[in-house]
């Protein structure tokens, strides 16, 4: 028996309803994968920060937003971010120079060009 042509366009919409539901899934999905990728990065880089610098667990947000704000937005962070992400796929970290190590152990961060000129 053949389908009427009515028929056949009830099909497609059905069809196509289908799909639009099964799109509507998909990006479902997607979406709570690309979610849960972004709370399991968070929590590693939070859990290396805090295992480097233990004193950060006692801060409030507020010291922590500073913190991040007067070391990670300086001139320093920003050189040594475009010289990672300016390599190719390595993921090799830089070695310290004996300077920066005994900066950081000292509890000091590495001064800005600026703050050099100034000092």
């Amino acid at each position: 028996m053949t389908k009427t042509r009515l028929e056949k366009i009830d099909g497609i919409r059905e069809e196509i309803e289908q799909l639009k539901i099964r799109q509507k899934l998909l990006l479902q999905q997607h979406n709570t994968h690309e979610r849960k990728a972004r709370t399991h990065r968070l929590c590693r880089r939070g859990g290396i920060v805090e295992k480097l610098l233990p004193d950060l667990i006692t801060l409030t947000d507020e010291q922590f937003d500073t913190f991040v704000e007067k070391t990670l937005l300086s001139g320093y962070a920003e050189r040594i971010i475009k010289g990672l992400t300016g390599q190719e796929k390595e993921t090799v970290r830089p070695k310290s120079t004996e300077t920066e190590t005994a900066s950081i152990s000292a509890g000091g961060a590495k001064p800005t060009e600026p703050e050099q000129r100034a000092g």
